[in-house]
């Protein structure tokens, strides 16, 4: 007696590219490869986006534009609120709010709240920021940045910051901060 197999399109589909070498799947595609280790390219690509983020939100100001969305875009895109992660936030221009520990409050510090200490150090505007890193420490999938970093008024003068950023990964793999800690140099006068 003859034993017939009836196979279904999916499964000749399937033995077809076997045969010729290929692979057939009905799985999902992987997701994004989170665990990663961050490279030191991801970082300064990081800190450029960042400092350009910076500049596009004064230049929204200026032109009378929706500064708080792009400050809200600048957030969610650099910054790991969005993600559920914990971030450590220590802004420059900051005393009696220190710490800026949910996204509301770093919004607060980009672009102004009326009654507080915020007079919205992104709306400055500034018109480029440079850094120089003094050294960068990847340790797997977090790596960690400190410098100085520059900001470029209207004027043309520069205003000095030093900093310290901490990177990692989100579930989607791109690299955001979840540390951020800059000051004024020290002055003795």
């Amino acid at each position: 007696m003859n034993k017939f197999v009836a196979l279904p399109i999916v499964g000749i589909s399937a033995l077809a590219l076997a045969a010729c070498g290929g692979a057939a799947t009905t799985e999902e595609p992987a997701p994004a490869d989170t665990s990663a280790a961050i490279t030191i390219e991801e970082v300064e690509a990081a800190q450029q986006a960042w400092g350009e983020g910076i500049v596009a939100i004064g230049q929204t100001f200026t032109e009378e534009g929706d500064y708080a969305a792009r400050a809200t875009e600048h957030i969610n895109m650099h910054y790991g609120y969005e993600d559920g992660m914990d971030i450590l936030f220590k802004p420059t221009l900051a005393a009696e709010d220190q710490f800026r520990g949910s996204f509301d409050e770093a919004l607060s510090y980009f672009i102004g709240t009326e009654g507080t200490e915020d007079g919205g150090f992104a709306i400055a505007p500034y018109t480029d920021v440079r850094w120089e890193n003094e050294g960068t420490i990847v340790d797997g999938d977090s790596a960690m940045a400190m410098g100085n970093y520059y900001f470029t008024g209207t004027d043309g003068n520069e205003t000095k910051v030093e900093y310290t950023f901490g990177y990692a990964k989100n579930d989607a793999g791109e690299v955001v901060i979840t540390l951020h800690h800059s000051s004024l140099p020290f002055s003795a006068g």
